[in-house]
């Protein structure tokens, strides 16, 4: 596979500038676009070739049997798999009876163009078929992200050469046949043609299909309208069939002339809604698309965004690639949440099937703070639809035989779809992780509904999970035991250090919020002697150290494990779980992803300068990074210690996950959280960026590669901008009340006027090493950015 880049490096567009046919999947993904309800991947418009049809609707799943090998108390028996819905971006073209087909014929001009400020995806074309006629086609594709049913199209074609017969076929298709994924074959068998025709409507322009899956029980329904301008004489027509809608409209065009066609969608879902009634609702958000106009929704969908980067907007100077992959990466963050409207994120939001379309605790922890500082709704939304899965959550709990709440390590509707304990229910962290959300989000926003309606009880649940999961022992020391925390290499460990300490934020922050709101505390059963059991629990958590080496353990007895052989190790043989049984990765030292150094991250008050110095470079010679979710936390820390050039390679290395396919996957859908380690690179990295008990407090310090790094975000109602360059860093409120911020541990308040402060020198300290192979490439030397093994399950 060739490594040149596919994409132009420009600020604020990703363009294609020529159709590569050997990257057109991973392509589909990276033009993907979505509202947090509809997710269209970037097909081609007349749908063949195509590395990976995709439609899709958020939670919209069918039900498959989960294989184990051997049964099990507690084990769930089925997943959940998000599922192809019915295709609407479907256009197709025929010339003078010959159908366009980039394939054949000759593609003289072809090219693709992502615009994150309009929110579109534009394509322009100039063929000739293989009879000789040449055309041009323009299309722009969206999704809407003010009518969270709406997605349109505007499409047109052109003569260049001389008069031609035109036709063009506007399809609806459900049941699209999908290359073979490598799926177990019984789950093969139940997506195969998930979808059973409930009705089929064409009615002058406008067709409506409705299906309903066969296991899940839910209910379906997609809607198609159009406008055509075009030459005097054209025929018309539209047909419907169980599993296939069509507008056809055939014509002839003389130069000069031009069909123009805009195309609106609908889609709606439902588990209760009859068919006539989400039938109804698919007309009527067609009819809402219709009143507005391509202008409109155009218009509509560039006020949004403006609104959306006025208060999340970063620049830098110095790395253009990074420029545009933090800004994509924004991008696809807020489309993943936009609407979505309390329902989950996805792994890979709606841009792939990848991971079953599941979510994970990847959403709290790397997603949601992005969204929580530039898009606080949505990371309520998402907070949200956590609470409204607490019944499910606490019925997994009790078949555990726990008390409170434990969610589960994937899911798509809510119940536990992992078949593998150790790296999944024994992942425990994921309850912690949910409750160190909600407090970042009430930090953020002072939303004291949201705190009464839904924060309350989801810190409360956590809680007495963790009280109940662990113990005190002989001494009195609260002990965590048979946990997985964050690294995958290491699992079913005792007093995982990134786990107790989450785990104590939770008992804390419940104990203090149950004192906020007595009335609503009693009413959720909470005593008095509860909320104390909690606070000790917090008081006396165990957090293992080795005095010896002077660093933390990743959990008890770690570094008294004996090191993995990394000069041994093959490059070829990374990802090393494919390679390895795991039954010696985890007896040995060696860490798939930042599980301390994420601790070190989200828990930093827990830990001195000094200490997080020497964990961060023990850690480092361990780290073989086969995971996407590591990097972006090694260069956070990194920065923090006064690695900056290191957490500049590690910043590149997040941040172009998908626009290099550094991880050879993009093809099943975008690596959300690894985009999010864009944004918190720079943000949480270079601008030092904490926030907690109502302070914002920055650190600021740039690597040499980059000389001028500028960020937007909001917290508690204000916009602000960061500014830094190599000597100084200028804090401006761009709106709202002043605000009391902290500069390298100097404390001012920020009012109307900018504030300038001096950047002290970064600390003199050796560059730690990586196991061998594995060392990220430097963003200075060429800004080259460093292929890795694709990962594996559970990685993302």
């Amino acid at each position: 596979m060739t490594d040149l880049p596919v994409y132009e490096v420009d600020p604020w567009c990703v363009r294609e500038p020529e159709l590569r046919l050997d990257r057109l999947a991973q392509s589909e993904s990276v033009f993907a676009l979505s509202n947090g309800h509809v997710g269209l991947r970037g097909n081609l418009d007349e749908g063949e070739p195509h590395g990976l049809p995709g439609s899709y609707l958020n939670s919209f799943y069918e039900l498959r049997p989960l294989s184990h090998a051997e049964a099990g108390n507690s084990y769930p028996e089925s997943s959940q798999t998000i599922i192809n819905v019915t295709n609407g971006k479907l256009i197709r073209l025929l010339v003078d009876d010959e159908p366009f087909d980039v394939r054949y014929g000759r593609l003289v001009d072809h090219e693709r163009v992502l615009d994150m400020r309009a929110g579109t995806l534009t394509r322009r074309v100039e063929w000739t078929s293989p009879a000789g006629r040449t055309v041009r086609i323009t299309s722009v594709r969206m999704v809407s992200l003010t009518q969270r049913a709406v997605a349109a199209i505007c499409y047109e074609v052109e003569p260049v050469d001389g008069p031609v017969r035109v036709v063009i076929q506007s399809e609806l298709v459900a049941n699209e046949a999908l290359p073979d994924l490598g799926r177990d074959p019984r789950a093969a068998a139940v997506l195969e043609a998930p979808l059973v025709s409930e009705e089929h409507v064409a009615n002058g322009t406008k067709v409506v299909l409705v299906h309903r899956t066969r296991h899940s029980g839910l209910r379906m329904a997609a809607g198609m309208t159009h406008q055509i301008e075009g030459p005097e004489h054209m025929a018309v027509e539209s047909e419907s069939s169980p599993d296939v809608g069509r507008l056809t409209v055939a014509t002839r065009l003389e130069p000069g002339q031009r069909l123009r066609i805009v195309k609106f969608l609908a889609y709606g879902w439902s588990s209760r809604r009859s068919r006539p009634a989400l039938h109804d609702q698919v007309v009527a958000a067609l009819a809402a698309a219709r009143h507005a106009g391509w202008d409109g929704l155009l218009k509509e969908q560039r006020d949004h965004l403006d609104e959306f980067w006025s208060g999340a907007d970063v620049e830098l100077e110095g790395d253009a690639e990074v420029q545009q992959a933090v800004r994509f990466a924004l991008f696809h963050i807020m489309q993943a949440g936009a609407r979505a409207e309390r329902r989950m994120i996805a792994a890979k939001g709606l841009t792939g099937p990848g991971y079953d379309g599941h979510t994970f605790w990847d959403t709290e922890t790397f997603v949601l703070p992005v969204l929580t500082y530039t898009r606080p709704d949505a990371a309520a939304d998402a907070l949200t639809w956590r609470h409204m899965t607490l019944p499910l959550a606490r019925e997994r709990a009790g078949q555990l035989g726990l008390a409170g709440a434990a969610f589960p390590w994937r899911t798509i509707r809510g119940q536990e779809c992992s078949g593998y304990w150790p790296a999944g229910t024994a992942g425990f962290h994921i309850n912690a992780d949910i409750a160190d959300a909600v407090v970042r989000y009430l930090d953020a926003t002072e939303d004291e509904r949201f705190e009464r309606e839904f924060g309350l009880q989801l810190l409360v649940e956590t809680a007495r999970l963790w009280r109940d999961l662990g113990h005190h022992d002989v001494d009195g020391v609260f002990r965590i035991d048979g946990v997985t925390g964050p690294d995958e290499y290491s699992a079913v460990a005792d007093n995982n250090v990134y786990t107790n300490l989450m785990a104590r934020q939770n008992l804390r922050a419940a104990a203090a919020m149950a004192m906020r709101h007595p009335d609503l505390a009693e009413e959720l059963g909470v005593t008095t002697e509860e909320a104390a059991s909690w606070r000790n629990a917090g008081a006396a958590m165990h957090l293992p150290y080795d005095e010896r080496l002077g660093v933390h353990p990743q959990s008890e007895g770690f570094t008294d494990h004996a090191r993995w052989d990394f000069a041994a190790t093959e490059s070829e043989q990374y990802p090393l779980l494919l390679n390895f049984p795991y039954f010696d990765l985890y007896r040995k030292q060696v860490v798939k992803q930042s599980d301390l150094v994420l601790a070190m991250h989200l828990q930093g008050a827990a830990f001195t300068e000094e200490q997080k110095a020497r964990n961060f470079g023990y850690y480092e010679a361990l780290t073989v990074r086969d995971s996407s979710l590591s990097a972006q936390t090694q260069a956070v820390i990194a920065a923090e210690v006064g690695h900056l050039d290191l957490a500049h390679d590690y910043l590149g290395e997040t941040a172009l996950m998908d626009l290099r396919d550094l991880a050879r996957n993009t093809r099943d859908g975008l690596h959300i959280a690894s985009l999010a380690g864009a944004w918190t690179g720079l943000v949480a990295g270079f601008g030092g960026m904490r926030a907690h008990d109502g302070r914002l407090r920055f650190a600021p310090r740039l690597p040499g590669g980059i000389t001028r790094l500028a960020f937007r975000m909001r917290y508690r109602g204000r916009r602000l901008r960061v500014t830094v360059t190599a000597g100084s860093a200028t804090y401006e409120l761009l709106g709202g009340d002043e605000l009391t911020l902290t500069h390298h541990g100097e404390e001012f308040v920020l009012d109307g006027e900018p504030a300038e402060w001096p950047i002290p020198a970064a600390p003199g300290l050796p560059r730690p090493i990586q196991p061998q192979g594995r060392e990220p490439a430097p963003r200075r030397a060429g800004h080259a950015a460093h292929e890795l093994r694709p990962s594996a399950e559970g990685g993302r």
